[in-house]
């Protein structure tokens, strides 16, 4: 199998852990406060990134050198709180409708890189950008009822994301992938564990089983999703990612009991397309400030 096609069995299957780490959170999420679900998996994650960074070349004395220490430390501290968002989210608004309203992060990274990174959007992503937030719109009023109040949840999920996302962006012209990962592991450990341990709750010993399933999944999609990274380029993997949208509303449909609606089908397929194009759009743009052709 040449390396194109493994980095797409990579990408698939940390799609697939990424999904069922979803139905784990939820179900986990509805039973123990979320704080303390994500301190146990971030616990596992960070083993998981000090143990890759001490394998990396240099080790630990290396990849724990960074040139932007603060931009590190706010990656970190905010996907954990990213993460305890969305537990919460899975929770209350649903795994199926959480996942549709976070499909459109790469609709708000596009509108954060103008004033963060100062990059210039044409008419062409524009356009792409007004779609995404138009499906969102749908998306919000699965019923065609009121807004609900709860779907800020998910929303916040989402931009937390498209911040953690702009600062990594921003880290990676000085650090390298795995320094970044490291910081990840480490620096959202350190910080959710100075609020978690209030949130302590003892677990059934079945449910022993589901965290450390939790744990492993994290770790495993992580893992997965990196090597499909050095295979592959983003454009080739973000298309992918969508099916985690499907994923999530077949478990949520089939395990969790919850409802799929023609607002939130539209809404999501809009949101996907208009993602799929900025991605694409990106990628089209950067290559051609290098004085690469398109492809």
């Amino acid at each position: 199998m040449n390396t194109k096609a493994n980095g797409y069995v990579f990408a698939l299957a940390a799609i697939v852990i990424f999904s069922i780490q979803d139905g784990i959170s939820k179900h986990l999420g509805a039973i123990y406060p979320p704080v303390f679900v994500a301190m146990i998996r971030y616990w596992a994650f960070a083993a998981f990134a000090v143990f890759l960074a001490s394998r990396a070349p240099g080790g630990l004395a290396v990849m724990a050198v960074t040139k932007r220490p603060a931009l590190q430390m706010l990656r970190g501290m905010l996907l954990p709180a990213q993460i305890v968002v969305i537990i919460t989210s899975f929770t209350i608004v649903g795994l199926a409708l959480s996942q549709a309203i976070l499909a459109a992060t790469p609709i708000f990274v596009a509108l954060l890189s103008m004033p963060l990174l100062g990059e210039r959007v044409g008419w062409r992503r524009w356009t792409a950008i007004g779609a995404g937030l138009v499906g969102v719109l749908l998306i919000l009023k699965p019923g065609g009822n009121a807004f609900d109040m709860a779907f800020l949840l998910p929303l916040t999920g989402a931009l937390m994301f498209a911040i953690y996302v702009i600062a990594t962006r921003l880290v990676s012209r000085a650090d390298s992938a795995m320094t970044s990962f490291f910081y990840t592991g480490v620096v959202g450990a350190v910080s959710i564990s100075l609020v978690g341990p209030f949130f302590w709750t003892n677990l059934a010993p079945f449910d022993w089983g589901w965290m450390l399933l939790l744990c492993i999944t994290g770790s495993v999609s992580h893992y997965f999703l990196i090597r499909a990274y050095d295979m592959l380029d983003a454009v080739a993997v973000q298309p992918l990612t969508y099916l985690q949208l499907v994923f999530a509303s077949i478990m949520g449909v089939t395990i969790f009991g919850e409802t799929l609606t023609t607002n939130m089908i539209a809404g999501s397929a809009m949101v996907v397309a208009a993602g799929i194009f900025t991605v694409w759009r990106e990628r089209v743009v950067a290559r051609r400030k290098a004085g690469l052709p398109p492809q």
